[in-house]
């Protein structure tokens, strides 16, 4: 047991009783525990396979490469739309974690079988995600804009059309272009 984990999970006060059966099913499969990113992480020889971590209404098994997972009781959920590799079983109580314990370390098991495969998910390139029309016909009409966008880095870029895409209006995904077209100028990321 990690006493950094230990110490994190001592001052939850929503998940303290899901977390430490979750816990103990991560530390029974032989993982390292490690405190990743504020969270419990498990991980083998240092590739992380699963983590655990809450939110409001569920806490949940974060498998990192959950997209390899067969998911044979169809209970791996995809995060958000933009998650291409990790997978989550949540979990909205204790009850829930003991009803489902079998298949949780199952896929456990399984995601330790994926990491020592050392097989690994193609990502989508920066390429393949859609320009929303606003940012593309800005693009074909400002050969400047789109020299410096094309210059960013992939991660650069990809950030740039999430964010975009992600309003569902078209008047706020143009105002979104309008505002981050200097920084795009610049040669700075969404972050940066």
């Amino acid at each position: 047991m990690n006493p950094l984990v230990s110490k994190v999970h001592g001052k939850e006060k929503r998940w303290g009783a899901e977390f430490a059966a979750l816990r103990g099913l991560c530390l029974g499969s032989g993982l390292n525990e490690e405190l990743k990113w504020g969270q419990a992480c498990y991980d083998l020889n240092g590739g992380n396979v699963v983590l655990i971590h809450g939110f409001k209404d569920y806490c949940a098994l974060l498998f990192m490469k959950g997209v390899l997972l067969k998911d044979p009781k169809g209970i791996l959920i995809q995060q958000t739309k933009n998650v291409q590799v990790a997978r989550q079983i949540r979990f909205g109580s204790l009850a829930d974690i003991n009803k489902h314990k079998a298949a949780a370390k199952a896929y456990i098991i399984e995601a330790i079988a994926v990491e020592k495969s050392g097989t690994q998910v193609v990502m989508k390139t920066a390429a393949q995600f859609d320009a929303p029309p606003e940012f593309q016909e800005r693009l074909d009409h400002d050969t400047n804009l789109a020299e410096a966008f094309h210059a960013l880095t992939p991660g650069r870029q990809k950030g740039y059309l999430l964010h975009f895409a992600g309003a569902k209006q078209s008047m706020t995904r143009a105002a979104r272009v309008e505002k981050h077209v200097p920084r795009i100028l610049k040669g700075l990321g969404l972050d940066d």
